[in-house]
């Protein structure tokens, strides 16, 4: 087994990819929320002067995408690859919200998980010596989203308390080679990504659509666990653990059946999906979802107090929920996975 390689599913990189630069673009219902002065850019306009909803998210990807670019510094053509995803089908927003900048290609679908999951390949890239900066991108529309997956919002439906919004957001990340060096292109890095745990797919047969943190919640406890295990380590090597967006219902799973399993992690816990919307103002149920909830509060709030060193050593743990119009339609199951990524402040020695 490789040096690199840790228990059955994590990895420990010896020469930890840098975060150079992280950019977020919300929509106005987000910019309303407890995070607003974190983000870099609030739009006003839900279809961003497109015609769809579906064009709309596209163009958040590009906005996003061209920032993060101006805020590291870096010329276009210094970013060899490109890793992004949306929850549109065949990922549409990605595909097309990136296609005239013409950066080589990975497009990657892990549901709400995916900003996770781009990230450790990314990574992976970037320590291997294939790449010295690769872009990491993942977003979500509300609106596109009810589209595709629930009803379309002239319909009016009825929501349950259990339901959580799906954030219109994007969150960019450039991930570049460690060559000792505290700064590149005169940029101090925000984190360093010391680590990673791929998580796998829990299927605890659960078929209500409209509660995705009960469905997600289990695939997050496997990942936390087997973290710990293939570290060596509990929830005190960590300043925060933090999930994607289980919301109100799928934290409070998480945290009863950690306990149960010998980790009380209550207080060094947070998910993006409760912190992006006030839950006494803003009427979201459960809280917020989607790919660019994880992303859009990666990149706004959490990286910055990484760089800060208010927070030295985060578990970042983004949540998805594996199911399609498709499968829910013919009755199937909805499958969770969560992917960790380990986030640590630049100069911390391991």
């Amino acid at each position: 087994m490789s040096e690199k390689q840790r228990g059955k599913a994590s990895i420990l990189f010896p020469e930890p990819p840098l975060v150079l630069a992280a950019a977020s673009v919300v929509g106005k219902k987000e910019g309303e929320g407890p995070l607003r002065e974190y983000f870099d850019r609030i739009e006003m306009d839900p279809m961003l002067g497109k015609k769809t909803w579906e064009e709309a998210e596209s163009e958040l990807q590009t906005r996003t995408t061209n920032l993060v670019i101006e805020k590291s510094g870096l010329k276009k053509e210094e970013i060899r690859y490109y890793f992004g995803g949306d929850l549109l089908a065949q990922l549409i927003a990605t595909s097309f919200g990136i296609m005239d900048l013409e950066f080589p290609m990975f497009g990657i679908y892990g549901a709400c998980s995916t900003m996770g999951e781009a990230m450790g390949l990314g990574s992976m890239v970037v320590e291997g010596g294939f790449a010295d900066h690769v872009i990491v991108t993942a977003s979500s529309h509300f609106a596109s989203a009810e589209k595709q997956f629930r009803f379309p919002l002239e319909y009016g439906n009825q929501r349950p308390y259990s339901a959580t919004w799906t954030v219109c957001g994007c969150g960019s990340v450039i991930l570049s080679k460690n060559k000792g060096q505290k700064r590149i292109g005169g940029k101090k890095p925000l984190a360093k990504v010391a680590g990673m745990t791929t998580g796998k797919i829990v299927d605890m047969q659960f078929k209500d659509s409209m509660n995705m943190g009960a469905a997600m919640a289990m695939a997050a406890l496997d990942t936390i666990l087997v973290n710990f295990r293939d570290l060596g380590v509990d929830e005190n090597y960590y300043d925060k653990i933090i999930t994607g967006d289980l919301g109100q219902v799928g934290k409070r799973l998480l945290l009863d059946y950690l306990v149960k399993a010998g980790h009380d992690i209550e207080s060094r816990y947070m998910d993006c999906g409760i912190e992006i919307f006030d839950e006494a103002t803003q009427d979201t149920h459960a809280g917020g979802s989607g790919c660019g909830c994880s992303a859009s509060v990666l990149c706004a709030y959490i990286l910055p107090k990484i760089r800060d060193g208010v927070w030295k050593r985060v578990l970042f743990l983004p949540t998805g929920a594996l199911l399609s119009t498709v499968s829910f339609n013919e009755g199937k199951s909805v499958p969770g996975i969560a992917h960790a990524v380990i986030l640590e402040k630049p100069d911390l020695q391991s």
